[in-house]
């Protein structure tokens, strides 16, 4: 992204008190200029205006932060505590996700408006956390469908309040649009990747209580790790168990969870102010831009883009790996080798990590280039993958099950952070198109990675995992080398030339 003139840096500065304003140099104030010199003092609506929308903006962000703590620590917890039925859940769950992206945020926005569309859909949450109290087949999946119609909705809405909302908060300021919607979206993202912490933290600590320290036998160990296969889990299911875990600690994390994720909605309700409070009648968001079938056929057509075909697979692997450590190393190795009560606290260990570095990586690109990021994730990745391989999880290799988390946060904060980015860089003017096709892709290698939990060993997962890791790096890096040799062909009009054009030459 550029600087946009270096953010603030060679724009007057407006305060919010009664002070003369200043003007700015080298980002510090140096004088008080008179209002008739271009600048103004804000009204005191304005100013409540203004306090508003940060208002809003926190309130929806610590929304957000309680629904996701639940969410993101119960769906870890998943192939731990319902195996079979919970990754089944969760692969129905971003099918539904990919049909919700194409059809329904339109119609929600236009039914309900931005505020009303957040609330409603993060009931649906809500409905897949109370099935965690009766974990069978036919309440999981249901939920997990009404989640994922609801997912995308939900989202968009967030976002397009942000937007416009910053949008507003820009002209009262006079500062850069751009930036300020950016500001927004990090206020925003700095709760979110809190989440990881707070719900593992609580899933741990309710599984921790009453554990006892448990020598595992060498053949208990031998089934872990890359010898791992799911039908072959030790479960000591009985009447008041699930997997092994006590119903009273699955009934204690799940009252939590709810409780957190219905209070989300209710802050949404209660708290946030409507859309059209600062820009007026918000129907008209809905309706800006594509429509579900004009967006679904318009995401299909990307697909001729020769850039889209070679990013494809770096975009499921972003899918993949996040569901692989969701679901499979958490199972495989954290809580075969350490037990399930550990699994929380080593996610832990990879929110933090992945928040500090999205923050970094962003800067850093900007120092160093896209290349060396790209490949500084590759390159820890596929190491974590060799060391997975090779490594028999065992107890006292504690330290280990941490470095892994960690690293493996490092490197997924490469990949969220840079592929969203990639693909602003790479198909410009073609946002909607473009990101509906990495919500497609990245949703469908979450899908891959549940549907395969359940039917596959560690080591054929782990096969998939490299299969895409390096198909994804060379198609990253075939894009480079074209970028490096002038870009892609382009028609008189300066239109990209699409690949089934170029196979049949039809574009001359």
């Amino acid at each position: 992204m550029a600087d946009n003139d270096n953010g603030i840096a060679n724009r007057g500065y407006q305060p919010d008190n009664d002070e003369e304003p200043v003007k700015i140099k080298n980002g510090s104030p140096v004088g008080k200029v008179k209002p008739s010199e271009g600048f103004r003092q804000l009204t005191e609506e304005e100013r409540k205006e203004k306090f508003a929308i940060m208002k809003n903006i926190i309130i929806i962000s610590v929304a957000f932060t309680f629904l996701f703590t639940s969410y993101n620590s119960m769906a870890n917890l998943q192939s731990s505590i319902n195996e079979t039925t919970g990754t089944t859940a969760l692969s129905t769950l971003y099918g539904a996700l990919v049909v919700s992206c194409c059809f329904l945020p339109s119609w929600f926005i236009k039914t309900l408006r931005t505020k009303y569309t957040m609330a409603v859909c993060m009931l649906g949450y809500s409905t897949y956390i109370a099935a965690q109290f009766y974990p069978k087949m036919y309440t999981l999946v249901p939920t997990a469908i009404i989640l994922g119609l609801g997912a995308a909705p939900m989202w968009s809405a967030k976002c397009t309040y942000l937007t416009k909302v910053g949008a507003r908060y820009a002209e009262i300021i006079g500062d850069n649009t751009e930036v300020v919607i950016t500001r927004f979206f990090g206020i925003f993202f700095l709760f979110f990747q809190s989440t990881q912490v707070w719900g593992n933290l609580i899933s741990s600590s309710v599984l921790s209580v009453g554990v006892d320290t448990e020598d595992k036998t060498p053949e208990e160990l031998e089934r872990c790790g890359y010898n791992f296969c799911p039908w072959d889990s030790p479960s000591n299911s009985t009447n008041d168990t699930t997997d092994g875990i006590p119903e009273w600690q699955t009934y204690t994390m799940a009252s939590i969870y709810l409780v957190f994720a219905l209070l989300s909605s209710v802050i949404i309700v209660l708290f946030v102010d409507p859309l059209s409070k600062f820009v007026g009648d918000d129907k008209y968001d809905a309706t800006e831009g594509k429509t579900g079938l004009q967006l679904l056929v318009a995401s299909f057509n990307h697909m001729r883009h020769p850039y889209q075909l070679l990013i494809i697979p770096l975009t499921i692997w972003s899918g993949v790996e996040q569901a692989f450590l969701g679901a499979d190393y958490t199972a495989a190795y954290v809580s075969c080798g350490l037990g399930v009560h550990m699994v929380g606290y080593v996610m832990i260990c990879y929110g933090v990590c992945d928040a500090i570095c999205s923050v970094t990586f962003s800067p850093l690109v900007r120092i160093v280039g896209r290349v060396p990021i790209f490949t500084m994730g590759f390159l820890i990745n596929l190491s974590i993958i060799i060391t997975l391989i090779y490594w028999m999880p065992k107890p006292d290799d504690i330290v280990v099950f941490f470095i892994l988390s960690g690293l493996w946060g490092v490197s997924d904060a490469v990949w969220q952070t840079q592929i969203n980015a990639l693909y602003g860089v790479i198909f410009p003017g073609e946002s909607e198109a473009a990101f509906s096709n990495y919500r497609l892709w990245e949703s469908l290698g979450f899908i891959i990675a549940y549907a395969c939990s359940t039917v596959f060993c560690i080591h054929s997962k782990i096969t998939i995992l490299l299969v895409f890791l390096v198909l994804g790096i060379v198609g990253y890096y075939v894009i480079e080398v074209i970028e490096k040799l002038g870009g892609l062909k382009r028609d008189k009009e300066g239109e990209v030339i699409t690949l089934d054009k170029l196979v049949t030459g039809k574009y001359q």
